[in-house]
């Protein structure tokens, strides 16, 4: 890192392709007295309606920045492919998700209407009519994850500006360069800047922005322990959407067309290398099937093509840091040695890339099957009846998306009742989602729910008028 500035304590950040760990870029990073600035700066705007943005200007800016988005797409998912190793492939897709998420943004503000609440229910009521409207929360403050580096973005800070609410979005330090592009898209668009603040900083800094009380709600996606411990630090009155990760499980029951799932099942698993909050990790399949199974997924894996993302041919990415294989080698090596079958990977690729792997029978105290291996790791376990796969399933503190597989209607109702998720995916794989559904995870995966008109829900409020005719 280099100095920024003489007077200023501030530095450079610069950005690494995690692969090769070559220079993608810098971005400069501010000091508390900057973050302190744009924060008064965005409270004052909240509180003169003066300046509040009408929603046609809103529309407008969301709509411009969604063409903005698409003008600029290969130079986009490009950049989604050095910083954060996601394989060109899957980056065009962020892209593509990114700018419907924009679009939908601008869509979804017309239906951030109130509502008439009857009055004469009671003789104390009678004699008035009431309805609601709703108003921006404040000051929102979002802070990011690396693995979908683009359309994380979206989903936390356009809701935000299709609200009316001014943000501040800090992204995960391992890739800032597609949220400064997309916050410099939005000024582009017509937002005023002072709307929307790009921000990389330290984390004692971070913190003390998250937790300062012009923040009217706070906006977060990362890791459960983080998560959880930000929340118990906000100061009092700001409200907050937590979302962390899961150890999504997959039931297989007998009815279910083997072949035809595979190629779900290795997207599920291996997508992104399973740096995915809803990655498939732990599939349950009949005992007597379990090893054809797991057998057929190693065949598909090592077809697998591992690198670089920014090759065309590339499948599978490498993991964000160094560190991380070491992790996921230390847990691999752990659940074999504990009696896991390693039935294909479980090796460094290099200092950056590690082997697709399954493993069969881990036990279910080891790390792979009770926390979230974020990592390219598939779990198959062996089950007698489904109802122990259930409970198997059910048995962590994480509880985020599921799946079943089955012809079976019966089946695939009891699973949708009984599995401990948020939402259970039938005859498709755990990360499965689109933009506009609901997306949250239950216990310690998560706190209030995603999804852009959900996430614009959040950061409204709803103002009640009774009038005495």
């Amino acid at each position: 890192m280099a100095d920024l500035d003489k007077n200023n304590t501030a530095e450079t950040l610069d950005v690494v392709n995690p692969y090769d760990q070559t220079y993608v870029g810098s971005v400069p990073t501010v000091t508390w007295d900057k973050i302190d600035e744009y924060l008064e700066t965005a409270q004052q705007l909240f509180k003169d309606r003066k300046q509040w943005l009408p929603a046609f200007k809103r529309i407008s800016i969301l709509k411009k920045a969604a063409v903005l988005i698409s003008q600029r797409a290969d130079e986009l998912a490009l950049l989604i492919a050095s910083e954060g190793g996601k394989p060109l492939v899957d980056a065009r897709v962020e892209v593509a998700r990114a700018i419907d998420g924009v679009e939908l943004c601008a869509k979804e503000i017309s239906a951030l209407t109130g509502k008439q609440i009857p009055m004469d229910l009671t003789e104390a009521g009678a004699g008035r009519i009431a309805f609601t409207s709703k108003e921006p929360i404040g000051v929102v403050v979002a802070v990011s994850a690396f693995n979908h580096p683009l359309n994380l973005i979206v989903h936390q800070v356009a809701p935000a500006i299709a609200a009316g609410c001014p943000v501040l979005v800090k992204p995960a330090r391992d890739t800032p360069l597609s949220c400064q592009v997309f916050v410099d898209i939005m000024h582009e668009a017509g937002l005023p800047p002072q709307w929307c603040r790009f921000i990389t900083c330290e984390t004692s800094t971070c913190e003390r922005m998250i937790t300062d009380p012009r923040v009217a709600f706070f906006s977060f996606i990362g890791s459960a322990k983080i998560g959880w411990m930000l929340r118990s630090k906000l100061a009092p009155g700001t409200r907050c959407a937590l979302e962390h990760g899961g150890v999504a499980p997959v039931i297989i029951e007998e009815s279910a067309d083997i072949a035809a799932m595979m190629p779900s099942l290795l997207k599920g698993g291996f997508y992104h290398s399973g740096q995915v909050c809803v990655s498939v990790q732990r599939i349950f399949a009949p005992r007597d099937k379990a090893e054809a199974i797991a057998k057929m997924l190693a065949a598909g894996a090592e077809k697998l093509v591992v690198g670089n993302a920014i090759d065309e041919t590339t499948e599978c990415g490498p993991l964000i840091r160094p560190k991380e294989v070491d992790r996921v080698e230390e847990w691999v090596n752990e659940a074999v040695a504990a009696g896991a079958t390693l039935v294909t990977g479980g090796k460094r690729l290099g200092d950056t890339t590690y082997a697709p792997t399954v493993l069969l029978e881990p036990p279910v105290d080891a790390k792979v099957s009770k926390m979230e291996v974020f990592g390219p790791v598939i779990c198959v376990y062996g089950y007698d009846d489904i109802d122990q796969a259930i409970a198997q399933a059910n048995s962590l503190d994480y509880a985020f998306q599921a799946s079943v597989f089955t012809k079976n209607l019966d089946v695939a109702m009891k699973a949708i009742q009984e599995l401990d998720a948020t939402a259970v995916m039938v005859n498709d794989h755990t990360a499965f989602r689109v933009d506009w559904m609901p997306f949250a995870g239950r216990k310690h995966s998560g706190y209030n729910t995603g999804g852009i008109a959900y996430t614009m829900h959040d950061m409204s409020q709803d103002k009640m008028a009774v009038i005495k005719l």
